[in-house]
């Protein structure tokens, strides 16, 4: 119990300690006039139907939808998702979709330096984890996305990856047929704010009932995905 409790407090010292630094980021860009403009968001809205994302290529699109309606539509946009192996097509990993960062939000907040801080690459930067939870895992309009104690909860966000942004490699389905169906199957999601799923993951916390509209939102999601900038 004593054990635990300890490790609860660490955990929540690590995010008051990356809070600190994105809010004196944020502080000295506006004092200088300057802002990063935006290469990593949170969809504010789903594409509508369920699992079935039009594969790899309708989510990019949908990232550079919501991208270009904020004026961001100058860079490319990938979806933060990973495919599995399937029909003699290797799986694909969403790390490796990403670029290498640095990313930033909507408000210029650093989410991540590069590839090894968002994910945790060392035992060192796993204990410091990613400056990635619930105020900076923001939408393309700058919003803080609903979580655990709002009405919808819609935390989840569709990854269809292991903790480490890589494809699951087993006989399971883990992409809702790599973002094709809305009926059979599942997705695993991570929690925008960190909060539940056992392991207080971004990209990997649990899987879905099923890959309706309506399985995604039994577990606290709406099909929602995480979007970033490769240049």
């Amino acid at each position: 119990m004593t054990k635990n409790l300890s490790k609860a407090v660490l955990f929540m010292l690590g995010l008051l300690f990356v809070s600190f630094l994105a809010l004196a980021q944020d502080g000295e860009q506006q004092s200088t006039g300057q802002r990063h403009p935006m290469t990593f968001f949170v969809t504010s809205v789903g594409i509508g139907n369920g699992g079935n994302l039009g594969g790899l290529a309708g989510a990019d699109a949908h990232c550079l939808m919501l991208a270009t309606a904020v004026g961001a539509g100058n860079h490319t946009w990938h979806a933060y998702l990973s495919t599995q192996a399937k029909d003699a097509q290797p799986a694909i990993n969403a790390r490796d979709r990403i670029g290498q960062g640095p990313w930033y939000n909507a408000r210029g907040q650093q989410i991540a330096q590069g590839q090894a801080d968002l994910h945790g690459d060392t035992l060192e930067l796993a204990r410091l984890g990613s400056n990635l939870f619930k105020q900076s895992a923001l939408n393309e309009k700058g919003q803080v996305m609903n979580g655990v104690g709002d009405t919808p909860n819609t935390h989840d966000m569709l990854t269809g990856s292991q903790t480490d942004g890589r494809a699951y490699t087993d006989s399971q389905d883990h992409t809702c047929n790599n973002w094709t169906s809305s009926d059979a199957g599942s997705a695993q999601v991570g929690h925008s704010d960190r909060i539940g799923g056992g392991n207080r993951s971004w990209n990997s916390s649990h899987a879905t009932k099923g890959c309706s509209q309506d399985n995604l939102v039994s577990t606290g999601g709406a099909g929602l995905f995480y979007c970033f900038a490769i240049n």
